[in-house]
């Protein structure tokens, strides 16, 4: 690396270009000079590739405190009931947005939203555009963006760390497309990162979900929390050479039915709900099942009308069809795979951390509306909600503030790092996760985990990083701590099993945990700050 050449100022200074960080840029258009950073193409996250839908009490049955009940249900126990307040009675007002802005979800004969049903929620309330609802949603959404001249988006950054002055954000350092080091300063910095699936070997997320935001905060001293929280999605599809695809909870919600090779109906017996139980029960299920009967578990559609299934689901249907496989006639072999991580940056009502300045929102966040579980679908809309509420807290926060001076946090010089090593260290720790830190955990696997990956953080930490060394320091950081919270929790919660500790345990877990530079701390459920309206 050589000496920078140019660093940047704006008001305010988004990282990432998903759902939530294109929701709080609308927020803040019209307020100042607002800069996007994204590591890859602006549509590359995880946003575009959601398929399932978007939730939100829409319908005539329905209403914000009987989609809150499902969610607080999802989430074990766990969930900041303020935060899923906000959540389910501001959504229907922001997805109504997205209608007025042209988002074209799908539709009855008689113009009514057809509305789908997924595993865990009580009525139909899931609005969807076929079976790529977050291509539609970013579509719309994009469209708003392009409109503005006060928002620059900037492709090919790869933020390393954040910058701070005396406890306080004032922007970050990233690896422009030269890869050379940049600073960018603001007013107010949000991560709107995403998540961190490819921390684990098996997972539905692209290739950009490493977990970067997580792991900057945390360098940065911002507080994480609730990490042991992993959702392995249970319906992956599952075939040896093919790319491990989605299968929509969607599906199951439309009548497709999970069966073993004897072509028995196995979730009647392993859950009371069945196929739409909660998805880490699903999970499980499939696991064990595979496990105990030596053979794959499939989803068949077997009794729907073909017509309907490949009309509703094209995007799989293609999927599948390269893979060789007829969506609507053939036993689909699936199992679970790493798809979202309810813990995150800790962050108030407000999306604000614990490093004043320094915002999240999006799954890289953690605000607790999740809990111990995500409620299927409720991920688009906790993007769009919170992306909003960022974007307001960040208006209010750096009002009267001045534009810190780029010239004052720029770096001469960074020294170069071999990362020639790096792809092979990212197989085995992904491997390792997958293992040892997966669906089932216990005690033995965690510590052997840990041991290995604290070894590899102080590694990778001796030395300075960049280009393709920031990767592995990202998934070996986040890795480390996730499995460091689930040797913690003595407990079986959500999508946390410990099968050493396999009850759930309400007399000394129903609380959180944040970790900060090691600190640990603990939160009762329910400690959060307020709100603006």
């Amino acid at each position: 690396m050589g000496v920078l050449v140019e660093d940047l100022e704006c008001d305010f200074l988004i990282v990432g270009s998903g759902i939530a960080a294109l929701r709080a840029a609308i927020e803040l258009d019209g307020r100042g000079q607002i800069l996007m950073l994204t590591k890859g193409q602006a549509e590359q996250g995880s946003t575009v590739h959601a398929q399932g839908g978007i939730a939100a009490a829409v319908a005539d049955d329905d209403s914000p405190e009987i989609h809150a009940s499902d969610t607080l249900v999802a989430g074990d126990g766990l969930c900041r009931v303020d935060a899923v307040r906000i959540l389910t009675e501001r959504g229907p007002r922001y997805v109504q947005e997205l209608i007025d802005w042209g988002a074209e979800f799908e539709r009855n004969t008689n113009g009514e939203l057809a509305l789908a049903r997924e595993g865990a929620h009580s009525v139909r309330r899931v609005l969807h555009a076929q079976d790529a609802t977050g291509k539609e949603i970013c579509r719309v959404l994009w469209k708003q963006i392009l409109k503005s001249s006060h928002i620059q988006i900037l492709e090919q950054a790869l933020v390393v760390d954040v910058i701070a002055d005396e406890n306080c954000c004032v922007g970050v350092r990233f690896l422009d497309s030269r890869g050379q080091l940049t600073s960018a300063v603001a007013r107010a910095t949000l991560l709107a990162t995403g998540g961190a699936g490819q921390v684990f070997s098996q997972t539905t997320n692209p290739s950009v979900a490493a977990g970067d935001g997580i792991a900057i905060a945390y360098r940065a001293g911002a507080k994480v929390s609730d990490l042991e929280f992993v959702q392995f999605h249970p319906t992956v599809l599952d075939i040896s050479g093919a790319p491990r695809f989605l299968l929509s909870e969607a599906l199951r919600g439309e009548g497709a039915l999970l069966i073993n090779a004897a072509g028995e109906r196995f979730m009647r017996r392993a859950d009371p709900e069945g196929d739409l139980a909660p998805r880490d029960r699903v999970a499980r299920a499939i696991a064990r099942e595979a496990q105990s009967s030596g053979e794959c578990v499939y989803l068949t559609l077997e009794e729907l009308q073909p017509s309907f299934v490949n009309k509703r689901f094209p995007k799989i249907r293609e999927v599948c069809h390269r893979a060789g496989l007829d969506l609507a006639r053939d036993r689909i072999p699936v199992s679970p795979a790493a798809h979202y991580i309810m813990g995150g940056v800790d962050v108030d009502l407000e999306g604000q951390t614990s490093v004043s300045g320094l915002f999240a929102a999006g799954e890289v966040a953690c605000s607790g509306v999740h809990g111990a579980n995500r409620l299927a679908s409720n991920s688009l809309l906790e993007g769009l909600v919170f992306g909003a509420v960022a974007g307001n807290a960040m208006r209010h926060w750096a009002s009267g503030r001045k534009r810190p001076s780029a010239s004052r946090y720029g770096i001469e010089t960074v020294a170069s790092f071999d990362g020639t090593s790096q792809s092979s260290l990212e197989e085995v720790v992904r491997d390792l996760m997958w293992r040892d830190v997966g669906l089932f955990r216990d005690d033995t696997g965690l510590t052997r985990a840990l041991d290995k990956l604290d070894s590899w953080v102080e590694e990778i930490n001796s030395v300075p990083y960049a280009a393709t060394a920031a990767r592995i320091a990202s998934i070996v950081t986040v890795g480390q701590l996730i499995a460091r919270a689930a040797l913690r929790r003595e407990e079986s919660r959500g999508a946390h099993f410990r099968s050493d500790f396999p009850e759930r345990n309400d007399i000394d877990w129903t609380r959180h945990m944040n970790e900060s530079k090691g600190r640990v701390t603990e939160i009762d459920v329910g400690e959060k700050g307020h709100i603006r309206n």
